[in-house]
């Protein structure tokens, strides 16, 4: 028996179904994709709210989530969260909304806001979702749907997280991919992370450093659906990183990613609707490049509508 299917396996799937498996409810998970070769391996995954909306909203899910995130880094080796310092240039809390006062230690610095904010390890943080999913009795199947009725035949409620997927499976016009680019080089020292992003411009300049290596970025591109990393792009990248650390133009390069962020115009649904036959239908989509900061907040909205 199972009383909701959570179709999609990214972060935001994961944390839905854990939040509602956590609730005594039999979830399972159905994800065309193992959890690390979906579009949130791939993130940067910073804590930020960024490229998505609605902004009335936001603030709330995203302080939710760092909250959360604050407490998983305690045990950074299994969860993948850590508290990193490090700065976003040309930043300042006057362009912020109400969230920003709730940053604790934040500061404006001549380069920005200066602030230790949750950065994660995204294929440990997917694993330790799934494991304690799992232990909370629910499960991951690899399944790809064509539409909800197919889920809904075998359970109640189906809860739509599927990201760009929902383009094609809602059907839903207004969301969009919005292609990122990213380098992964042997860090040369780097401890701090840092982001410089330029709302009117595709291309965005941030490095991360992660357990694997110096994550560089990046690209905002609209519409853009190549998966496959462009060489010149990713060139760029590197020369635009190093103009604020010189050491990381001669780091060697380890690997390089893509994902599609997926952006929706009218902002994020989280919104429920009847499916026929009786059974009903919860989305969770339209995360845009925020869905790691916004995900336990998200979590928590889309199981209430559950019940």
């Amino acid at each position: 028996m199972t009383d909701v299917i959570v179709v999609g396996g990214g972060v935001v799937g994961l944390t839905t179904a854990v939040t509602l498996a956590e609730r005594g409810l039999r979830v399972r998970v159905w994800s065309r994709d193992p959890a690390g070769a979906t579009t949130s391996a791939v993130a940067g995954a910073l804590w930020w709210p960024y490229r998505i909306e609605p902004a009335e909203r936001v603030g709330d899910w995203s302080l939710e989530t760092l909250a959360v995130y604050e407490e998983l880094a305690a045990g950074p080796g299994g969860t993948g969260v850590r508290l990193v310092a490090g700065v976003h240039g040309g930043e300042r809390f006057a362009a912020l909304g109400a969230w920003a006062a709730e940053l604790k230690g934040a500061v404006e610095v001549a380069e920005g806001l200066r602030v230790v904010l949750p950065l994660l390890d995204m294929p440990v943080h997917l694993a330790w979702l799934e494991r304690r999913l799992v232990a909370a009795g629910g499960a991951v199947e690899r399944r790809a749907v064509t539409g909800f009725a197919e889920a809904a035949a075998q359970s109640p409620v189906v809860v739509n997280c599927t990201g760009l997927g929902a383009r094609e499976l809602v059907p839903d016009a207004g969301v969009r991919p919005v292609r990122g680019q990213l380098v992964v080089v042997e860090n040369p020292g780097v401890a701090e992370w840092f982001t410089e992003a330029d709302p009117a411009s595709a291309a965005t300049t941030y490095f991360f450093p992660q357990p694997a290596g110096l994550v560089l970025g990046g690209t905002a591109e609209a519409d853009d659906e190549r998966r496959e990393p462009d060489p010149g792009t990713a060139w760029e990248i590197v020369a635009r990183c190093a103009r604020v650390r010189p050491e990381i133009a001669g780091a060697r390069v380890l690997g390089h990613r893509v994902g599609l962020r997926p952006v929706r115009e009218a902002g994020v649904r989280i919104e429920a609707e009847a499916l026929p036959g009786g059974g009903l239908l919860v989305h969770n989509y339209g995360h845009g490049g925020a869905g790691v900061t916004v995900a336990w907040g998200c979590a928590r909205a889309a199981a209430a509508l559950v019940g």
